[in-house]
């Protein structure tokens, strides 16, 4: 007595359907070669980042939560690692590629003022200055040391501090711009709180500097405040 045969088995080259966000990675990537970055919102940008890092998954929903929890593009990107690893789908490899996204935005930002008469370039040096410190969750007290064509000579983080202060001296200032044979500095620092209206403590510690910095040729171009809502210019508003 004769068996049926069984079904043949399935090709075993038959093509699995792609994932349904492949063709949304094609047509993001699309749209931002076609429209450019404006076009897309911070999400979006940011799953184009994700796509290189996370192949095999759908990044949207990662996307989505990373700006909601932290705020922005940007703010992602100023993350500390210890803080993107705890979002569910972010291991140290994500983290590493993230922070690398933001050290070569720091650097392409400081090749903008770097041995530039900087007086003359303002608005890239408060695109530095917000590039570097706008995000951050300490304080930090930075320098830029000119020379007498008031080209950066250096550039330094005197201080890092707590998420409300940064403590600075004044005569270690004037005592490293004389090390470095410098004409002039211009002061920065940010306050993670976002707001950048000056402290009581700010304009005081300016005060001293200027006082300490005056009789010894040194000149205090300005103190720019940072945060994530602006900027501040202590020269702008007279306090220079």
């Amino acid at each position: 007595m004769s068996r049926k045969a069984a079904p043949a088995p399935p090709a075993a080259d038959a093509a699995a359907p792609a994932p349904h966000y492949h063709g949304h990675r094609e047509r993001l990537r699309d749209r931002f070669q076609e429209a450019g970055a404006d076009a897309l919102p911070d999400y979006e940008l940011l799953e184009l980042l994700l796509f290189r890092s996370i192949p095999q998954r759908d990044v949207k929903p990662l996307a989505k939560e990373l700006i909601r929890r932290f705020g922005s593009f940007a703010e992602v990107l100023g993350a500390p690692a210890s803080r993107l690893t705890e979002i569910k789908g972010v291991g140290q490899g994500v983290a590493l590629d993230l922070k690398i996204v933001e050290a070569a935005l720091h650097r392409m930002a400081k090749g903008a003022v770097a041995k530039r008469t900087v007086l003359s370039s303002w608005s890239a040096v408060l695109d530095y200055c917000r590039t570097t410190m706008a995000f951050a969750e300490r304080e930090q007290f930075r320098i830029l040391f000119l020379d007498k064509k008031n080209a950066v000579i250096a550039d330094e983080v005197q201080q890092t501090g707590t998420v409300d202060h940064t403590p600075v001296y004044p005569r270690e200032v004037v005592r490293r711009a004389l090390e470095l044979s410098a004409s002039a500095v211009i002061l920065a620092h940010n306050h993670p709180s976002g707001d950048p209206t000056p402290s009581g403590a700010d304009m005081r510690m300016t005060r001293e500097l200027v006082d300490i910095a005056k009789p010894l040729g040194i000149e205090i171009h300005d103190h720019v405040i940072v945060g994530r809502d602006g900027h501040v210019s202590f020269r702008g508003l007279g306090l220079i």
